[in-house]
């Protein structure tokens, strides 16, 4: 008896010893302010192997928090992460658990991004997602499936984002498949924080229509490239991939002499972007409908992508990084620029060269 009442009290003051959950209602401690994309390594990549493995390592993580970070999103897609029986690739399970044990190590927060599924593409033409509810229930299944491999670690360091740049005709399909997701995830994670963007490629423009559940562990989400001339500047998947005339910012973006001296078919790529005035208080204007819909929710608001390629005019692409970072502050508006390294939008470009002027720019307090 006497062994068995000692049993009872040391078992008793072990689970006194246990960690206690977030009480239920209440935000979750998960803060973030200033991170960067970790992308082309578990999305939009073909690399497999070693060279996938040599892409993102724990010494990225360390130059990510010695640049002043405290955080990173991570994108993955569906086929880098499961085979189309649904199996798990078990070495993209390790990549994305061993990037999450390294930026705890190094204190970096994480949000885990769902960027591309096999049944949605935010650029394809036909997204089975919005027509078939097999896809749907196996985007939930998904999401229960990454929660069991993620919900190991802290609220306060992990948290979900549902899907990258949802783009559905009708937004109820969003607003449904949103209130769905959460509610499956609440089943089993009722404080993990969830990152909720809004429809068509997650524009500000579109906050008026996106019905947010009522739940205090939201954040909200969206995303900025505007003006498209200027961020996406000649970019080969873009229908200004031929343009090669001037830009500028800020100011008029493409004036009428410099319109009229185009040829015929640079003047028809164009057409819709001369004699546009774009400063940062058009930027921080077009910002209003998700700040204002999170001051009127109590969440916070983030800009998880925001960028210009690197083949725009350097020092135009510099007035803006610094005018977003204003606005950003201005605002209290948590961010994350798309992205730490690539050939086009990187911190740091394709052949290992970092360009200060911009991380000069996305780091300023």
């Amino acid at each position: 008896m006497k062994n068995l009442l000692l049993f009872a009290f040391a078992f008793v003051l072990l689970a006194s010893c246990q960690p206690k959950p977030v009480s239920n209602g209440l935000p979750s401690d998960f803060k973030i302010f200033k991170g960067t994309n970790i992308a082309h390594w578990l999305s939009q990549s073909d690399a497999r192997g070693a060279e996938r493995d040599s892409f993102f390592q724990e010494k990225d993580v360390i130059a990510i928090k010695e640049l002043g970070f405290d955080h990173i999103r991570l994108p993955i897609d569906e086929e880098q992460m499961w085979d189309e029986n649904g199996a798990r690739h078990e070495e993209a399970f390790a990549l994305m658990t061993n990037c999450i044990d390294w930026c705890i190590k190094h204190q970096l927060k994480v949000i885990v991004d769902l960027h591309i599924l096999r049944s949605h593409h935010f650029n394809a033409e036909v997204k089975p997602l919005w027509t078939d509810p097999k896809e749907q229930e196996k985007f939930y299944q998904l999401w229960i499936e990454l929660s069991a491999a993620l919900k190991k670690y802290s609220v306060g360091d992990v948290a979900y984002e549902l899907m990258n740049e949802a783009v559905a005709d009708d937004p109820e399909l969003w607003n449904n498949l949103v209130a769905n997701a959460v509610k499956t995830l609440r089943e089993i994670e009722p404080e993990r924080i969830i990152v909720i963007g809004s429809n068509k490629w997650q524009s500000a423009q579109t906050f008026d229509v996106l019905k947010v559940p009522n739940d205090k562990n939201i954040i909200l989400s969206f995303h900025f490239y505007e003006p498209f001339l200027l961020t996406h500047y000649h970019a080969s998947w873009t229908n200004l991939r031929d343009y090669t005339g001037p830009v500028h910012y800020p100011g008029e973006l493409l004036s009428q002499p410099e319109f009229d001296a185009l040829s015929a078919d640079q003047q028809a790529i164009v057409k819709d972007h001369v004699c546009k005035i774009w400063n940062k208080e058009k930027m921080e204007e077009m910002m209003q409908l998700p700040i204002q819909k999170a001051k009127e929710l109590g969440l916070q608001l983030y800009c998880g992508e925001y960028g210009v390629i690197a083949g725009a005019p350097e020092e135009d692409r510099i007035r803006w990084y610094n005018d977003m970072i204003s606005i950003f502050n201005k605002n209290g508006i948590a961010s994350a620029n798309w992205n730490y390294k690539s050939g086009s939008f990187g911190m740091e470009l394709g052949d290992g060269t970092k360009n200060e002027a911009m991380i000069d720019a996305i780091t300023k307090k």
